[in-house]
């Protein structure tokens, strides 16, 4: 057992027994009395455990509560592996949306810092070993992701003042909050929109003010959250899907047969190496500008449409530079 499960055990085994000699300790914990009395003190300095030794009973026992703060171990147990985890979520958490839960989270790291203990990983290698590296993210108003995240969870509904930069106009919107989404270094708001009467996404450094609603938010099933927002290709929804073929050269096959374009994508490892992929799509949008990240090691063999919105745009480029 770990270090963390020796701590409940031992406080456990004083509680049951009263009285507990050194051989029991040792036999229980599977340690060596060097380790043994390093976990006592441990509890002693870091908790304030009123552990002493009685001589008379021969054993270990606890004593009365000694001044200072009252002894009692975290409430919740994890080994150092989930502390590492947890730890590690946090971070996670922390680089997705700054300062979302510091003041709920900054109590608990205080308990897991107790339980790693200093020496063995300070929480503070969390952040220089663990590293996010975020590209071209798009950053939002901070004070909007909380009351937009007690809406999507209490399903409350949403009044927004949204810009719409291909009209670069602001369009004030009452939405039903449906889902929070992370993708591609930004977060969106899928919502049913009332103005509009359908399923739409928003992306939050698009939001210029957000007013919480105590009217119940309408219910869209995930069935047609599916079929709209998720059955085409990247964050552009829509109805009607196509699918695009594509065919990677051997070399570029290497990395993008390992790459995850869409859930529902299908790919095919040819004999000489190259690579195929079937990914639907409503919107070409996205989809063109990733195929363009591989030109000219891949090949659009349908649709032609498809094709032709690729070519466009490559003209365009060649011609602006």
């Amino acid at each position: 057992m770990d270090r963390t499960e020796r701590f409940y055990h031992i406080d456990r085994l004083l509680n049951e027994r009263r009285v507990v000699p050194v051989q029991v300790f040792l036999e229980e914990l599977e340690v060596s009395l060097a380790t043994f009395k390093r976990d006592l003190e441990y509890l002693r300095e870091r908790f304030n455990a009123p552990i002493v030794w009685d001589r008379d009973a021969g054993g270990y026992r606890f004593d009365a509560p000694a001044s200072g703060p009252r002894y009692e171990l975290p409430g919740l147990w994890f080994n150092a592996s989930e502390v590492i985890a947890l730890l590690t979520m946090r971070q996670m958490l922390k680089n997705l949306e700054p300062g979302l839960l510091s003041a709920h989270v900054e109590p608990l790291l205080t308990r897991l810092r107790a339980i790693l203990g200093e020496g063995e990983l300070p929480i503070e290698d969390i952040d220089k070993r663990i590293r996010f590296h975020r590209q071209a993210g798009r950053t939002h108003d901070s004070q909007h992701f909380a009351p937009i995240a007690t809406a999507v969870l209490q399903r409350r509904r949403l009044t927004i003042d949204h810009y719409v930069r291909a009209r670069d106009e602001t369009v004030t919107r009452e939405v039903s909050p449906q889902r929070l989404t992370f993708y591609r270094e930004a977060w969106y708001l899928d919502a049913w929109c009332h103005l509009r009467n359908e399923l739409r996404s928003f992306a939050l450094d698009a939001i210029r003010s957000v007013t919480l609603s105590t009217e119940k938010a309408k219910e869209a099933s995930d069935k047609d959250i599916a079929r709209v927002l998720d059955g085409g290709y990247g964050i552009f929804s829509g109805k009607q899907v196509e699918w695009a073929e594509l065919e990677f050269t051997s070399e570029q096959a290497r990395w993008v047969s390992k790459e995850v374009w869409h859930p529902d994508q299908k790919g095919q490892v040819l004999e000489d190496g190259r690579y195929r992929l079937q990914v639907p799509f409503s919107n070409p949008t996205e989809l063109a500008m990733d195929i363009m990240r591989h030109v000219p090691a891949v090949r659009i063999r349908a649709p032609e449409s498809l094709r032709e919105r690729v070519r466009q745009l490559l003209s365009a480029g060649v011609r602006s530079i």
